[in-house]
């Protein structure tokens, strides 16, 4: 029985290990999940076609995000139409930025901002570190290069926040966008213990898989 396809971005505008990481954690999860991965130089190209069969589309962490956009600029209507319409977009860091609106897909009522020069933030580099986040009432860390947080406006629509960060700001949301839904995080949940050893990090003790299947979940039941 073919499961419930999602799609995930594997191109330009990701970094090698990212979309993989994704794509396991859309295959642990109880959905039964489909995946494949789209983009310029996949079997599957990233557009209206494709996306119309699917359920979920996720986007990946990657490299800055002007120039992310530009390579994902020609791709915005087909994403913002397909979540308009019922569809599930999944945000990972990048991916969460690009959700935004200066520049990216307006997916969600309000934008982003970098979490590092917050006021108050317990993280102020660019580079690969840990942060931790109060996800559900429970203090968990997790792997963090640069993600975003999110400035939320009540006024656009409504948002229920996940996680937040040291200084309460949101690290994690999920808000319905037209008859679709959008799931978003800053950190990176995903991340498996060879992201933390790679950078001479720690190896947090639980991983965060649980709080992205958490994300999963509660985007696919919206």
């Amino acid at each position: 029985m073919t499961g419930i396809l999602a799609l995930v971005y594997r191109g330009p505008a990701s970094l090698p290990g990212c979309p993989e990481a994704v794509a396991s954690l859309l295959r642990a999860s109880p959905w039964g999940f489909d995946v494949r991965f789209v983009g310029p130089k996949e079997s599957t190209a990233l557009g209206p076609q494709s996306l119309a069969s699917a359920v979920v589309y996720a986007q990946p962490g990657g490299g800055e995000l002007l120039r992310a956009y530009r390579k994902m600029r020609r791709s915005a209507a087909a994403i913002t139409d397909f979540v308009q319409g019922g569809g599930r977009y999944l945000g990972f860091c990048l991916g969460a930025y690009l959700a935004g609106e200066t520049p990216g897909f307006g997916l969600f009522p309000g934008d982003t901002d970098q979490y590092a020069t917050s006021r108050g933030a317990d993280v102020r580099t660019e580079e690969e570190t840990t942060v931790e986040v109060t996800w559900a009432g429970r203090p968990r860390r997790l792997y963090f290069q640069d993600g975003p947080w999110f400035d939320l406006d009540g006024d656009r629509g409504a948002a229920t926040v996940l996680a937040r960060y040291h200084n309460d700001l949101p690290a994690a949301v999920v808000a319905d966008c037209g008859a679709g839904r959008v799931g978003l995080v800053g950190p990176h949940p995903e991340a498996t213990p060879d992201w933390f050893t790679d950078a001479g990090l720690p190896v947090p003790e639980p991983l965060g898989l649980d709080l992205g299947l958490d994300l999963i979940d509660r985007v696919m039941r919206g």
